[in-house]
């Protein structure tokens, strides 16, 4: 048996000053590097899940309801699918990128990254990349003509996963890992979702609530949702 510590989406564009912040992501992003610095020993792997969209649909909205759908974020091969600067990956041994061509919420949706292709980027946080290659242009405009040239022109096979890449589920199960300890953004979204359904999938799961942030000003209901569901929180 072993045991994987999972890092949730703990991306710039899910901290201050990204395309999607999360309120406290940024100083989280640190807390976590403290923690697996000092806590690294106690766990045989370490992962890291990101948000990795090529063309989400309709997961993507121009005027988004905040629920089910969402301004662009965590564009591949942009700043914003970066993890934050301040999560030292030194320990991070796999990353899994979910949500390439639809709406992705659980770690277990992701699959694994080459390791030679960790994602990195110089764009801004949110912006859309042309034919996978950094213009250095704005394109945040308000116009829609050019939006959807930029959406026509991205050369999605430059940043989708492999055809034999494979997902957490099968990885974790590869590596004998039996517990599973959560962290990371955010709380009542992507976390949750993880753990969900690293439950439903046969495993220990722990959830470190203070290792998290959520979205809601409240996060009692997620909480108590995943508790219903089996997993520990901490």
């Amino acid at each position: 048996m072993s045991r994987a510590l999972i890092i949730v989406d703990v991306q710039n564009d899910f901290c201050e000053g990204g395309a999607l912040p999360v309120v406290g992501g940024a100083n989280l992003a640190g807390e976590i590097s403290e923690y697996v610095d000092a806590h690294h020993g106690q766990f045989d792997h370490v992962l890291a899940t990101q948000d990795w969209h090529i063309d989400p649909g309709a997961h993507f909205a121009e005027e988004p309801d905040f629920v089910d759908s969402w301004p662009p974020h965590c564009v591949a091969g942009t700043r914003g699918a970066e993890l934050h600067p301040d999560l030292d990956p030194e320990h991070i041994q796999a990353y899994f990128r979910k949500g390439q061509f639809a709406a992705a919420y659980s770690g277990f949706e992701g699959l694994l990254a080459p390791e030679d292709d960790v994602p990195t980027g110089d764009r801004k946080p949110g912006a859309m990349p042309v034919s996978g290659t950094d213009t250095g242009t704005d394109t945040d405009s308000d116009s829609d003509s050019d939006s959807d040239e930029a959406s026509s022109l991205f050369a999605a096979s430059d940043f989708a996963a492999g055809e034999d890449a494979i997902g957490l589920d099968d990885w974790l199960q590869s590596h004998d890992v039996e517990d599973i300890v959560v962290v990371g953004i955010a709380t009542d979204y992507c976390v949750k979702a993880t753990a969900l359904d690293a439950v439903q999938a046969g495993y220990s799961v722990t959830v470190l609530r203070g290792l998290t942030v959520g979205i809601a000003e409240d996060l009692d209901d997620a909480v108590a949702e995943m508790e219903l569901g089996g997993v520990d929180v901490l």
